[in-house]
C-alpha cells in the first residue's frame, strides 16, 4: 500500500507532501490545478519517462519519493536477492533529475538503477492512466489480460513453448543456412578443405605462441644479454677486484680478530654466508653463460614458426584457442557439404520434431485460454451489468491461428454487444470512450483478486461517463476499495462522494509564481469541494444541499454494503 508521497521542484509543485490511506483515496480539483503533474510525479519515482520541461525552471533538480508498506513474499525475497533492506516492512522508492538530465533511482537508500526501480515497483503499483483504456483497441492487450487471468495455470506451458518455438527457430535457421546450389557448394567445399588443411598442418599447440615469443625476444637480444652477463661476471669474480675477492679478504680479516671478542661470531657467520652465496651465484652465472649460445638456425626457425602463427591468427582467431574454435565450426560445415543430402535430411527431421513437440504445447495453451474465456466472458458479463450496461453480451473469442509462436498459436479478441438483439462485435468498433474505460474498471475488478499488486490508480476513469453511470462507477471503486487501495483523481461528485479520504489539488500564487498544494479534506471542506464540482461558478445553498445529500446517500451505500 502507498503511504505517502513527497515532490519537490516538478512543474508547478515547488514542494508537496501527502499521506494517503487504505480504501478510496478521491483526488479533485480545478482544471489545470496539478492533478495530472501529481499522477505525473508518481510515474517518475516509479522510473518513467519525465519530460525536462517538468523540472521548475529555478530548480536545480526534482524529486518524486513514494512510501510503500511492502509484505509481499516474492517481493521481499527480491529484495533480499537485490542485498536492499527492508526493515519493518516498509520501502521507499526515490528518483532525483538534474537540471543537466541525470537520474538518480535509490530504494531504502541504496542506489539501483532504473531497470530495477521499474521491476519493483511493478510489483507496488498500477496507474491506469487517461489513456489507457485506449489500449483495449489492440488485440495484442487482450490476449495479456487472459493470459494475466490464468497465468497461474498458463506460465508453465508458456514457458516451455518459449524454448520450444527457439528450438524450431534454431533448426530452422539452420535448414536455410543449408541451402545452396551445387556449383555454391563445391566451391565453399574446396575453401573449408584449404582452410583446414592449413590449420591441422600447423599442429598447433596450446601456448606455443607465448612460448616461441619469449624466446625470439631473447634471441633478439642475445648480444646485449651476454655483454650485461660479462660485466656482471668480471664485477663478481674477476681478476681485478672483484667482489668475491672482496667479500674473501673480509672474511680473512674478520676471522684473524673472532679470538678477541665472542661478540663476533654473529657478524662472522653472516659474512660467511653472503661470502657462500656469492659463490654459487658466480657458478650458476657461470653455467648459465656456457649454456648461452646463439644459433641462428633456432632463431630463423623460431621466426618462421612465428611468422606462421600470427598469419593463421590474422586469418581465423586472435587465440589459439580461438582457431581451434573456428577449425571445429568449419570442420563442422564440411561434413555438413560433404554428406550434404544425409545432413540435410538430419536437419530436416530435427526441425519437424521440434516443429511438433511446439505446436503440442500450442495445443495445451489453446485448451486452457479457451476455457478462461470462458470463465472470464461470464464475470466479465456481470461486472459490465453492474456498470450500468443495459443487456450487455460480453465474449472472448479464441482462435487457433495455425502459426505457433513463442506465446502460442492464439488469436484473442474481446466482443461486446451493449443493444439487445445485437450480435456482438469487435469491442474497438463500437464501444464509445466512455465504455471503454466501463470495460476496463470492470477488467481491473476482475482481476484484483489475480493480481498481488495493493495500489491502484486511476487517472480520469470518468472520462465519457454521467448520471446513473458515474454512480455505478463510484459504486464499483468502492467495492475495488475493501481489498485494494485505489487512488482515483475525477471530476465527477458521484465518485469524489464515495471517498473513504478526500484530496484537493489548488493552484495558488506565491512570491509572484504559480504553485501547487494537496491537502486533506475533512467534515464541511468535503461538501463545499462536493458543491463546487457540482455548481461550478456560484454554488448556493441548494447545491450545498445536492452535496451533503450526495454524500449521506454514498456512506449509506457504504453502510449497507458492509464498508463502515
Amino acid at each position: 500500500m502507498l503511504l505517502h508521497l513527497h515532490v519537490k521542484n516538478l512543474a508547478l509543485i515547488r514542494e508537496t507532501e501527502i499521506d494517503f490511506s487504505p480504501g478510496l483515496n478521491i483526488l479533485t480539483g480545478e482544471t489545470g490545478a496539478g492533478k495530472s503533474i501529481l499522477i505525473g510525479s508518481m510515474t517518475m519515482a516509479l522510473g518513467g519517462k519525465v519530460p525536462k520541461e517538468m523540472l521548475r525552471e529555478d530548480a536545480d533538480y526534482a524529486l518524486a519519493e513514494l512510501v510503500f508498506s511492502a509484505e509481499q513474499p516474492d517481493l521481499l525475497l527480491r529484495l533480499k536477492e537485490l542485498e536492499i533492506p527492508a526493515e519493518d516492512g516498509e520501502l521507499i522508492l526515490s528518483r532525483k533529475i538534474t537540471a543537466a538530465g541525470r537520474s538518480l533511482c535509490r530504494i531504502n537508500g541504496e542506489t539501483v538503477s532504473t531497470a530495477v526501480l521499474k521491476e519493483i515497483s511493478s510489483r507496488l503499483i498500477d496507474i491506469h492512466g487517461q489513456h489507457e483504456h485506449q489500449s483495449l483497441l489492440n488485440k495484442k492487450k487482450h490476449l495479456e489480460i487472459l493470459d494475466a487471468y490464468v497465468r497461474e495455470e498458463l506460465s508453465p506451458v508458456l514457458e516451455v513453448l518459449g524454448e520450444r518455438f527457439q528450438a524450431c527457430q534454431n533448426w530452422k535457421r539452420e535448414l536455410e543456412q543449408s541451402q545452396t546450389d551445387e556449383s555454391a557448394r563445391i566451391r565453399e567445399q574446396s575453401l573449408l578443405e584449404f582452410e583446414l588443411h592449413e590449420i591441422e598442418e600447423a599442429a598447433l599447440k596450446d601456448g606455443e605462441d607465448e612460448l616461441l615469443e619469449q624466446s625470439y625476444r631473447k634471441m633478439v637480444n642475445g648480444k646485449r644479454i651476454m655483454e650485461t652477463l660479462t660485466l656482471v661476471q668480471k664485477l663478481c669474480s674477476g681478476e681485478d677486484v672483484s667482489a668475491s675477492e672482496q667479500t674473501g679478504r673480509a672474511c680473512r680479516e674478520l676471522g684473524s680478530v673472532l679470538r678477541y671478542d665472542d661478540g663476533l661470531e654473529g657478524l662472522n657467520g653472516q659474512l660467511q654466508e653472503i661470502d657462500g652465496q656469492l659463490q654459487d651465484f658466480v657458478r650458476e652465472l657461470d653455467d648459465y653463460m656456457e649454456g648461452l649460445e646463439f644459433s641462428e638456425q633456432e632463431f630463423r626457425e623460431t621466426e618462421e614458426r612465428l611468422n606462421l602463427i600470427n598469419h593463421l591468427k590474422a586469418k581465423y582467431g586472435q587465440t589459439i584457442g580461438e582457431i581451434r574454435r573456428y577449425q571445429e565450426e568449419k570442420q563442422k560445415r564440411l561434413e555438413l557439404l560433404t554428406n550434404y543430402e544425409q545432413s540435410v535430411a538430419g536437419m530436416e527431421k530435427e526441425y519437424q520434431k521440434a516443429l511438433q513437440e511446439l505446436e503440442e504445447h500450442c495445443r495445451t495453451a489453446h485448451g486452457i485460454r479457451v476455457k478462461a474465456a470462458e470463465k472470464l466472458s461470464a464475470l466479465m458479463q456481470e461486472q459490465l451489468g453492474e456498470l450500468n450496461f443495459l443487456d450487455v453480451r460480453f465474449e472472448i473469442s479464441v482462435r487457433d491461428t495455425g502459426s505457433p509462436s513463442a506465446a502460442g498459436s492464439d488469436d484473442v479478441e474481446f466482443l461486446i454487444s451493449t443493444n439487445p438483439g445485437e450480435p456482438v462485435k469487435p469491442l474497438g468498433k463500437i464501444a464509445s470512450g466512455g465504455e471503454l474505460s466501463r470495460v476496463m474498471l470492470a477488467i481491473k475488478t476482475v482481476m484484483a483478486d489475480q493480481d498481488e499488486i495493493h495500489t491502484v490508480i486511476f487517472d480520469e476513469i470518468d472520462a465519457g461517463i454521467s448520471g446513473r453511470t458515474a454512480q455505478k462507477v463510484s459504486e464499483k471503486l468502492s467495492l475495488i476499495g475493501r481489498s485494494r487501495q485505489v487512488i482515483c483523481i475525477t471530476h465527477l461528485a458521484q465518485l469524489a462522494s464515495m471517498a473513504d479520504s478526500h484530496y484537493c489539488i489548488e493552484k495558488q500564487a506565491v512570491d509572484g509564481s504559480t504553485q501547487t498544494r494537496i491537502r486533506r479534506l475533512s467534515g464541511e471542506e468535503i461538501t463545499e469541494e462536493l458543491a463546487r464540482i457540482l455548481g461550478g461558478a456560484r454554488i448556493t445553498d441548494a447545491v450545498r444541499w445536492n452535496a451533503m445529500e450526495m454524500k449521506r446517500l454514498a456512506l449509506e451505500y457504504k453502510r449497507k454494503t458492509g464498508k463502515t
